[in-house]
């Protein structure tokens, strides 16, 4: 019996309210926005998907990839049919590519405008 279910990820980052747009750009779904005195919150609902959340984190600093010494905490693997067509909708929307240049894989991997690591795989 599970003691828990999963209920949303959550994505610290500087600006919810700019990386909720830049996943929703990616995935499509609905931003709501949230203040209260600990911050804002942004949760993004994904059409028949899970939800995303995004909180402010004063101070945040991005994980860097890969590097055992300042390791990711997670990544998201988005499933795309064209990588190469997702691949430029989301560097137009300002990711940057963290190793994306062997053009054999079935994935890629890229950093989101606040520096969490992500993958486009086509597996």
């Amino acid at each position: 019996m599970a003691l828990a279910k999963l209920g949303v990820v959550v994505l610290d980052c500087p600006d919810p309210r700019a990386l909720a747009g830049f996943y929703a750009a990616v995935l499509g779904g609905t931003v709501e926005a949230n203040s209260d005195d600990s911050g804002e919150w942004v949760d993004l609902k994904v059409p028949g998907g899970p939800s995303l959340a995004f909180q402010e984190a004063p101070g945040y600093v991005p994980p860097r990839w890969p590097a055992a010494d300042h390791s990711q905490h997670f990544h998201l693997d988005l499933v795309v049919d064209d990588l190469d067509a997702a691949e430029k909708g989301v560097l137009e929307l300002g990711a940057q590519p963290l190793d994306a240049d062997d053009r054999e894989r079935t994935f890629r991997v890229y950093a989101d405008p606040a520096g969490h690591p992500f993958c486009l795989c086509a597996c």
